[in-house]
């Protein structure tokens, strides 16, 4: 291999051969990679209303609505450019942090993360790191409290290392021990700047019948942050996190009162869970709307949009999203409460292609996000 590469330098202009080395050794070093240097520098303070989100990857990030954006965390591949960008327009770009919570009840383990943790943030020019565990913990297990320790020591050496860094964390939907994720929702949000709370996701464990659901119904969503509030978390370290994709059921029954039953797919203890459904980016359930038998229609019940559609097979399947006006029910509560923002998982789940009825659509699931 080393003959070969050898062999293609040797091939190619000096001057290219520099310039790829001086790029090769700016980003390797954590020299700055943007135009401006002050675009290097970490954003500092605090927006009246956060707006956080969810990149993974590619270049849809150059067709964003970047007027309200403040946070956006990155889980895709590192891109210098979208970190200038991002920079420019006043919004922090924060690392994804994952780990083994079996492994971080050693002490010297959570202290050799955290540092690898900082130390790529500067390479990389970034604002903090969005700390992403959704794993099994007993309550007062090891485990337990060593993840409060590992949110509480992350967030200190941030905030040391790089001044005005943030440190958050993802927590699920409700605070009752979801999918057997016991966590100490209060003392990790007392450890971090504020947590994202994953309002999507809801039908994961289904202990009644088996039938398609909103991935996130309004009531159902609401009731969880005022018990989050009522465990004494401070709204303004709450932020909402808000679908920005559905599910895609196989119906092995449809009737007329639109009741799609579903296979059993147990998850973690419960009969069904939305295992037995798809996921489905925004851009691709509208491209359905046309071809449905259906078209977009809203259950009052759980203040969500679905549509039906009949496969090549002529199977039935019934889809679950959130559109705009299902969002901006969610978005006029996280006003009504006071929260700290809203945030969506994840943003390039809309149609940045650039046609008139895309652009329409796209827009207006970004304009969804901040309460009227």
């Amino acid at each position: 291999m080393e003959g070969l590469l050898s062999g293609a330098c040797a091939r190619l202009p000096a001057a290219l051969l520099l310039l790829l080395l001086i790029s090769h050794l700016r980003l390797s070093s954590g020299a700055c990679p943007c135009e401006d240097p002050a675009l290097c520098n970490p954003i500092s303070g605090a927006r009246d209303f956060e707006v956080f989100i969810f990149d993974i990857g590619g270049q849809a990030w150059k067709f964003y609505d970047w007027s309200h954006i403040t946070t956006v965390a990155i889980f895709g591949k590192y891109d210098p450019e979208l970190m200038c960008y991002a920079h420019s327009r006043g919004a922090r770009v924060v690392l994804k942090g994952d780990i083994s919570v079996k492994s971080i009840v050693d002490p010297a383990v959570r202290a050799a993360w955290i540092k690898q943790k900082v130390d790529l943030a500067k390479r990389q020019h970034l604002d903090g790191i969005n700390i992403d565990i959704e794993q099994e913990v007993a309550k007062s297990s090891p485990e337990y409290y060593a993840l409060t320790d590992l949110v509480k020591e992350t967030t200190e050496a941030f905030h040391r290392e790089i001044p005005g860094s943030q440190v958050t964390f993802d927590v699920a939907w409700s605070p009752d021990c979801i999918d057997k994720r016991c966590y100490n929702y209060t003392g990790i949000a007392e450890s971090c700047d504020f947590v994202f709370v994953m309002s999507y996701d809801e039908q994961s464990q289904v202990w009644s019948e088996c039938i398609a659901r909103a991935n996130a119904p309004y009531n159902h969503t609401i009731m969880e942050y005022e018990k989050y509030i009522h465990m004494g978390i401070n709204p303004k370290k709450i932020v909402m996190g808000v679908p920005w994709y559905g599910y895609d059921y196989t119906c092995l029954g449809l009737i007329k009162a639109h009741v799609c039953s579903i296979a059993k797919v147990p998850f973690r203890g419960a009969p069904c869970s939305d295992a037995a459904g798809r996921q489905r980016p925004y851009k691709v359930i509208m491209d359905l709307v046309n071809s449905s038998i259906s078209g977009i229609l809203w259950d009052e019940e759980q203040e969500a949009p679905y549509l039906e559609y009949k496969d090549e097979h002529g199977v039935f399947h019934q889809v679950w999203f959130d559109n705009p006006r299902s969002i901006s029910l969610k978005a006029a509560y996280v006003k009504k409460l006071g929260l700290r923002g809203i945030g969506m998982w994840n943003a390039d789940c809309l149609n940045y292609s650039g046609g008139s009825l895309a652009q329409e659509q796209t827009a207006a699931m970004w304009a969804a996000l901040i309460p009227k």
